[in-house]
């Protein structure tokens, strides 16, 4: 084969070639060929907000921590997240980002606006890093349910240290 041929020919089998990957794709989405974890779903409906992880039919443990490394964690600016808002499951927004602190012990916890009407009546609730994920320009609260947002108590500035705007911090990432 000629190479005028050849390059008359390679537009055409680009083209063959992306049509049959997104064939692929399209059919591997239609049988949801997702990864093999499984996680428990509570009674009530609501999703799990403990550590119980289900795989190959054993029941599982897995820290705080070790479920935010297995998200993907990735480098994002303090100031970058101030101001996102919080979604639980039902992709309805729990409060706003106001601050980022770090504990005593050193985690990460986010400041979140809680409750209130119209911005009336609201709380601070400090939520850890490891139980959000960055769900594009917004945070999926994953293993905090809106009942444990009810629970958490309400943030004290002299238990903790403000993070600064441009230090760098890991959070998970996730997609729906």
């Amino acid at each position: 084969m000629s190479n005028r041929l050849r390059l008359r020919s390679f537009p055409l089998l680009l083209c063959v070639s992306l049509l049959v990957l997104q064939a692929s794709l399209l059919d591997a989405r239609e049988h949801d060929l997702g990864p093999p974890l499984i996680v428990a779903q509570a009674a009530d409906g609501q999703q799990p907000s403990g550590v119980e992880v289900q795989s190959a039919g054993e029941q599982e443990t897995v820290s705080p921590e070790e479920k935010m490394r297995r998200r993907f964690p990735h480098p994002v600016k303090v100031g970058d997240l101030i101001g996102l808002p919080v979604l639980d499951w039902n992709d309805v927004t729990i409060g706003h980002v106001r601050q980022v602190v770090r504990t005593s012990q050193g985690k990460i916890q986010l400041v979140v606006t809680y409750g209130g009407l119209f911005g009336w009546g609201q709380r601070l609730v400090p939520v850890p890093i490891e139980v959000v994920a960055i769900l594009a320009r917004q945070l999926a609260a994953l293993d905090m349910s809106r009942a444990e947002f009810d629970k958490a108590p309400t943030w004290s500035a002299a238990q903790t240290t403000p993070v600064a705007p441009n230090e760098m911090i890991q959070i998970a990432i996730t997609r729906r």
